[in-house]
């Protein structure tokens, strides 16, 4: 049956909790009301995998390994990329925000990073990777593909845990991480000095000035006939970027569209995943009380008690 994910559903800052906190979304509200909640997945905003990339992991049979989901493999294999049993790592050029006190990384879709540089950086990197053993590969979206064995046992943290944030809670370890760490080292300096980031600087454009290693885990098993959720992701840029105001009209917007089709369907799961658990909900035969029940407006107070333990 199909299931659709809707991450960053809610937060853990205390603006996005009062944001959560005032929205009216009925037709949320009706689905939560009579449909059946399951246990939650996940344990808190310190983990490294994203709740809803535990979800996804759970769906599709995958031993949930904190940083150890094969959501790199996982995506090429649907890219069409013929990786066999290798390892495979997410790799996604990023802007490093050097602050007082830290350093941050930027939301990498806010770099519209055109596919000419794209490839020029990549050519540039491919070879220093090579030399070190690791495979490189293009792929779409802003990303690109690594391989290497030592992937397949090196946790890391999936960028959605780690955009606007210090950088350094986040980072492989420095001892199983140590050879990824240098290599990101030396990518920085290269980076540095390439003709794609003088060019962007002289624009005024934020430098593509790292790399940020993802997804990584050995590669899953083929899902077989395995019904793949659909995400629902337009709350995540806003989300990201703290715009409460942005992120409460995309909420309206996928309260009347996916999530009122989704009820009306009476069929499937739908997943609602904040920072630290997300919890799923199929529909359930309604008994009497419950039809009556539905005739009644509902408030509020059920969806702010909901969100607020993800």
């Amino acid at each position: 049956m199909p299931h659709l994910i809707v991450p960053f559903a809610t937060a853990v800052s205390e603006a996005g909790r009062h944001a959560a906190g005032t929205l009216q979304l009925p037709h949320l509200e009706r689905l939560l009301a009579h449909w059946t909640p399951h246990a939650d997945i996940g344990r808190d905003e310190h983990s490294l995998s994203a709740p809803h990339e535990l979800v996804l992991a759970h769906a599709l049979g995958w031993p949930a390994a904190d940083g150890l989901l094969p959501l790199a493999a996982h995506a090429a294999r649907r890219d069409g990329l013929d990786t066999g049993t290798r390892a495979v790592g997410l790799l996604t050029p990023v802007h490093l925000h050097l602050g007082t006190e830290q350093i941050s990384l930027a939301d990498p879709d806010t770099l519209a990073l055109d596919a000419a540089d794209a490839r020029a950086l990549f050519d540039a990197l491919q070879p220093l990777f090579a030399d070190a053993g690791f495979d490189l590969r293009p792929a779409s979206g802003g990303h690109w593909y690594l391989l290497h064995d030592s992937l397949a046992t090196l946790p890391t943290a999936s960028l959605d845990r780690v955009v606007g944030r210090n950088i350094d809670p986040w980072l492989p370890d420095a001892h199983s991480g140590r050879a990824w760490r240098r290599l990101q080292s030396e990518a920085q300096m290269l980076l540095y000095t390439h003709e794609v980031n003088t060019r962007r600087e002289a624009q005024g454009l934020p430098s593509v000035n790292s790399l940020w290693l993802s997804g990584t885990g050995a590669a899953p098993p083929a899902a077989g006939h395995v019904e793949v959720p659909q995400f629902d992701e337009r709350l995540r840029a806003p989300a990201l970027a703290e715009d409460w105001a942005a992120w409460a009209d995309a909420w309206r917007q996928l309260d009347a569209g996916p999530i009122a089709q989704w009820f009306e369907q009476h069929s499937g799961t739908l997943t609602l995943a904040g920072e630290r658990r997300a919890r799923s909900w199929t529909p359930a035969r309604p008994s009497p009380w419950q039809r009556l029940k539905a005739a009644w407006p509902h408030g509020r107070g059920a969806l702010a008690s909901v969100l607020e333990t993800l």
